[in-house]
């Protein structure tokens, strides 16, 4: 129970809570908008659909830690004209790994959410032309609520992916300057691996034990919230 209590009082942990909530809700919002708005066009009668498809799916496919410093390259060549670099402060930082998470993880989301699109029954489409639906009325009363079980997992991986995040935290920023845009994973990992003393990685195993019950809690939250928008078929 002490170690609950440091862990709890601990400055940096509670830094880095607020970090990755705020990271969270953030990249969670911009992800799943960018996500549906690119699948939405490319489930159209668009020449090349294909292709597209592959090129945004693509940086799902390279690992964290790759591009992480491959962003912070490219980052830091930018800010370079201003004489800035990703860890000159926090916000810099935030701003640095939203822009990267988002370019690995929209086309992964975007995958799912043609998924979902295309299993939309053309029987529900062909009733609301029927009866004079709109296209913009068509959108919101028959394609979203059918597409709610695809957003519910869409949001899910989004907000466990975001509170998650490691080593592209690890690359781009190490949580400088000063642990300032250190997130919750790579914050227990410092505690476990930084701090000198059985005693710290007794209040690293502690910050694990909330980590867990925090995602958990949160992740079953926004589960329940979207499952009760969902429409039987």
């Amino acid at each position: 129970l002490k170690n609950y209590g440091k862990a709890l009082k601990d400055k940096e942990f509670l830094h880095a809570l607020g970090f990755s909530t705020a990271f969270t809700i953030v990249t969670t919002i911009v992800i799943n908008v960018i996500a549906f708005a690119i699948a939405y066009m490319l489930t159209k009668a668009i020449k090349g659909s294909t292709l597209f498809r592959s090129v945004f799916f693509m940086p799902n496919l390279i690992g964290g830690i790759i591009l992480g410093y491959i962003w912070l390259l490219l980052l830091n060549g930018v800010l370079a004209h201003w004489g800035r670099a990703l860890t000159y402060k926090a916000s810099y930082g935030f701003w640095g790994l939203v822009i990267l998470v988002c370019w690995q993880q929209i086309g992964y989301m975007m995958i799912i959410y043609i998924a979902g699109l295309q299993s939309i029954p053309s029987d529900y489409i062909e009733a609301a032309k029927v009866d004079g639906a709109t296209a913009w009325q068509t959108f919101w009363k028959v394609k979203i609520p059918n597409l709610m079980p695809t957003i519910t997992i869409c949001l899910f991986l989004s907000i466990t992916n975001g509170f998650k995040l490691f080593d592209q935290n690890l690359a781009l920023t190490g949580g400088a300057p000063a642990h300032s845009t250190e997130m919750l994973a790579l914050n227990i990992y410092n505690t476990f691996y930084s701090r000198a003393g059985i005693a710290w990685q007794g209040i690293g195993q502690a910050k694990a034990v909330i980590f867990c019950i925090l995602v958990v809690t949160i992740s079953m939250i926004q589960l329940k919230a979207t499952r009760s928008k969902e429409v039987q078929q």
